[in-house]
């Protein structure tokens, strides 16, 4: 079935992923890193403190996300996907020159910090765009009957710069001293993440735009606007709620995972970055798999399947997971954890675009996503490293079990988005414009 996807699609779904896959390098590699160069902007002291002052810059960059995804959004639906996805990696660019250039504690003292906490800003609102841009664009591009599986690569691409940026770092432990790794190594990520940006803003500006938003024939003042969005105010707000339980498992087990397995199981470095890195190859492998079933029985059921599972399996998988002794305990936790989450990360990005017409879909998509993101996933590792810190650690669990708790409740009571037809969505606009509920036409 999917080896008749033709050359075209191909081609798409490759150019659009590829950009991904450099950016969320670039904003995964802060997390990677951060053990490396927590020391280098911040006082010496404790080990935990240094960690929550950079995951707090690494939250501060979420909360810059809202704003990403609402002017980025709206150049999505005003100028064209292609229009914002080349402005979302040149902005990405600049901010790992920026952190690859910034002046240390020692150096500058707290000015080190600030360049730090501009250049997190400069993420944050080019990945604000960023999600929202590429959702839209696969979804858009791909055959109809395929979304889930072409849309699947969203997180293929993710989870690809996450296992570049961590496959660098083995490179550089295992080539580098612990002291240069802590004294300059930490910097070279950043100098690679800027180069691979600069080589994506090469293709994207000759990438092809999509025909669902060529075909669109919504009126162009109306394009990308909160006045738009608003009419569509039910689907933003099952945006954040169907988001919160996903990004917060997702973070969980993707930035947090390598951390919580030095900072509280014990294990080395090396060895906790091995399980991560390890654990995100399959991971990332599982995603097309469970797009391609998603376009055969529906989005809901993978939705479902991965909120039960979290509701039910984040305290045992986590309070196990701190008394790992070794390599391989850790990954079969950390594998069985991420098998759980496939069933959100494989299919949110469709299901997302899929509730929103093409006139307002980049924006539908960002915004309400963004906000979700700064307020549940980037937040998740504050959150537990806060926990830790007041002694109870296991309180970080629950947390993430009721996230996941409350979204099962959206994905219960939501409806099925397989077979909605993105080339009739002005139709619905039009139609549930009074009452914000879409009617989005489904595919024939």
């Amino acid at each position: 079935m999917y080896r008749r996807m033709g050359r075209q699609h191909w081609k798409k779904i490759w150019v659009g992923s590829a950009g991904n896959m450099v950016e969320w390098f670039d904003w995964f590699v802060y997390a990677s890193f951060a053990t490396y160069f927590a020391g280098a902007f911040f006082p010496s002291g404790n080990p935990t403190a240094q960690l929550m002052n950079t995951a707090g810059i690494f939250a501060v960059g979420f909360f810059m996300r809202p704003v990403g995804g609402w002017l980025l959004g709206r150049v999505g639906d005003r100028k064209g996907r292609k229009a914002a996805l080349t402005l979302t990696v040149t902005l990405m660019s600049a901010s790992a020159i920026l952190i690859a250039v910034a002046p240390t504690y020692a150096v500058a003292g707290y000015g080190g910090a600030f360049v730090l906490l501009v250049a997190r800003l400069l993420q944050g609102l080019s990945v604000g765009g960023e999600y929202a841009a590429s959702a839209t664009y696969l979804t858009e591009a791909s055959d109809p009957r395929r979304r889930g599986f072409a849309s699947s690569f969203q997180y293929v691409s993710m989870t690809a710069g996450q296992i570049a940026g961590l496959g660098l770092l083995i490179v550089l432990q295992r080539t580098m001293s612990d002291s240069a790794l802590h004294s300059y190594g930490w910097r070279i990520p950043f100098v690679v993440g800027a180069l691979g940006a600069a080589v994506i803003f090469y293709l994207r500006r000759s990438m092809l735009e999509t025909e669902v938003y060529e075909e669109d024939d919504s009126h162009a003042e109306e394009r990308g606007t909160l006045r738009a969005l608003w009419a569509h105010r039910r689907e933003a707000f099952l945006v954040i709620a169907l988001t919160m339980g996903g990004t917060v498992a997702y973070y969980t087990y993707t930035t947090y995972l390598t951390k919580y397995l030095s900072n509280s199981a014990g294990l080395s470095k090396q060895t906790a970055t091995l399980v991560s890195f390890t654990a995100l190859i399959v991971f990332a492998c599982l995603q097309p798999l469970a797009g391609a079933l998603s376009d055969r029985i529906g989005r809901r059921p993978l939705l479902i399947t991965f909120a039960v599972g979290s509701t039910l399996l984040t305290v045992p998988v986590m309070t196990l997971l701190r008394h790992v002794d070794g390599y391989w305990p850790a990954l079969g936790l950390a594998l069985l954890a991420l098998v759980v989450v496939t069933g959100y990360t494989s299919i949110n990005a469709c299901v997302k675009a899929e509730l929103f017409p093409t006139g307002v879909r980049a924006l539908g998509v960002a915004l309400p996503y963004a906000l979700a993101n700064a307020l549940f996933g980037g937040t998740a590792e504050y959150i537990a490293l806060w926990f830790k810190k007041a002694g109870t650690e296991s309180g970080f669990y629950w947390y993430v079990a009721g996230c996941a708790a409350v979204s099962l409740v959206v994905y219960v009571t939501m409806r099925e988005t397989k077979d909605l037809d993105l080339s009739r969505a002005r139709a619905g606009r039009e139609a549930g414009a009074g009452s914000g509920e879409s009617t989005l036409t489904p595919a024939s």
